[in-house]
């Protein structure tokens, strides 16, 4: 592009023949004399370094930002919220593709769209986008979908009303017109306000329960996220959406890892891995999955300040057995919190790891011939290098203890 770029990173290294400069070895001096800082998404927009640039007239944008500002926006779906968004994207894509649409889904799921291999011969492009991506995004395709709202990425945000705003912003920048939104979701049902002047409610029977069988997916959420999706797509202007024969094309649909991923079934006790269930919505809307099981909840994980009492008061409400096993950073937060809503259907055990609460759980659960999930409503960065690591872990766990 005939671009001078400077390189700066916390940990430089090597990018071709490019220098990379140490951040805390004058980078920060070296972005202050550029035109446009272009930073990453995990970096907080809400850093000193950040508002330093910005206070020196130093545009500090994202990818996502600007490849929003020169797409075909008409061609463009934004999916967002607290859970189910690669789920929901991963639907919408299956349906669109099944209707004869050639359908790039990507953004926080997968690759990019401004990775220099995704070519522009698309369709329908579906993005998922974080509450990091959204902060710095300035243009919203004219179709948004919000899943879930709960607290999250605190750290990142500093406060939850900061995550709620950037994460419900893409409804209401330019170019913005129809959000499609989960209409069993209180958090998003108290803050409509901010979904813009366009909001099409979802819940379980929008459509109906019986065309998304074939998707095979569990939970009550699952439908909803089954229903956003089908939604975005006639809000797009692909009408066969809309007709009844949409079931004939949610047949093959192939489930994203960890996400309810059936693991084993051993002497009738079935293991599932939830390893990217990393809030505490998720992790109640995991558990419901299963009515009328008794539930071994494996839980812990990243401190990231979130609070565990709705976590629990959930639990504690469930009629069947429930045995909560914590570890890790949040363990002692989760465990506690589990302790004060006891009831003779919800107990709790401090363990040190995975592997430990494994050893617990499977005689409790071969017992019951109930579910052992992992479903760690915390993130896995601790003590995994992520969240497929710690899916590894309890993988090899399961297999060890079920000799």
């Amino acid at each position: 592009m005939g671009v001078d770029p400077v390189v700066v990173d916390d940990r430089p290294g090597e990018v071709g023949d490019i220098e990379v400069v140490a951040t805390d070895a004058g980078g920060l001096e070296a972005l202050a004399a550029v035109d446009v800082v272009v930073k990453t998404p995990g970096l907080s927009r809400y850093r000193d370094d950040v508002a330093q640039l910005e206070a020196k007239g130093i545009p500090v944008v994202g990818g996502l930002g600007l490849w929003l500002a020169e797409a075909d926006l008409s061609r463009v779906a934004c999916v967002t919220g607290t859970k189910g968004k690669s789920t929901t994207v991963t639907i919408l894509a299956h349906l669109a593709t099944g209707l004869g649409r050639r359908v790039f889904a990507g953004g926080n799921l997968g690759s990019p769209p401004y990775d220099p291999a995704v070519s522009d011969d698309y369709d329908l492009f579906v993005i998922e986008t974080s509450s990091y991506q959204a902060a710095d995004v300035a243009v919203s395709p004219p179709v948004v979908a919000v899943t879930s709202l709960h607290p999250d990425h605190i750290p990142w945000h500093v406060t939850v009303e900061n995550y709620y705003r950037d994460k419900l912003s893409l409804c209401t920048q330019p170019g913005a017109r129809t959000t499609v939104a989960a209409g069993t979701d209180a958090g998003l049902r108290s803050r409509a306000d901010q979904l813009g002047p366009d909001v099409q409610w979802v819940d379980p029977d929008t459509w109906g329960r019986t065309w998304a069988a074939d998707l095979g997916l569990k939970g009550t959420h699952n439908l909803v996220n089954a229903g956003i999706a089908r939604s975005c797509l006639v809000a797009l202007g692909i009408d066969e959406a809309a007709e009844p024969n949409i079931a004939e094309v949610c047949g093959g649909f192939e489930h994203l890892e960890s996400r309810l991923e059936p693991v084993a079934t051993v002497d009738g006790v079935d293991f599932v891995d939830d390893s990217l269930s990393t809030n505490v919505l998720s992790t109640l809307a995991a558990v419901e999955a299963f009515p009328g099981r008794p539930v071994v909840l494996i839980a812990g994980g990243l401190d990231r300040g979130i609070d565990f009492e709705e976590l629990a008061e959930g639990l504690a409400e469930r009629n069947t057995p429930t045995l909560v096993l914590t570890a890790y950073q949040t363990g002692p937060a989760i465990h506690e919190a589990m302790v004060r809503h006891a009831t003779p259907n919800l107990t709790s055990v401090a363990c040190e790891s995975l592997d430990e609460a494994m050893e617990v759980a499977w005689p409790w659960a071969k017992e019951r011939t109930a579910v052992v999930l992992l479903s760690p409503a915390a993130a896995s960065f601790d003590a995994f290098d992520d969240y497929r690591h710690r899916a590894r872990v309890f993988r090899e766990a399961v297999a060890r203890v079920s000799r």
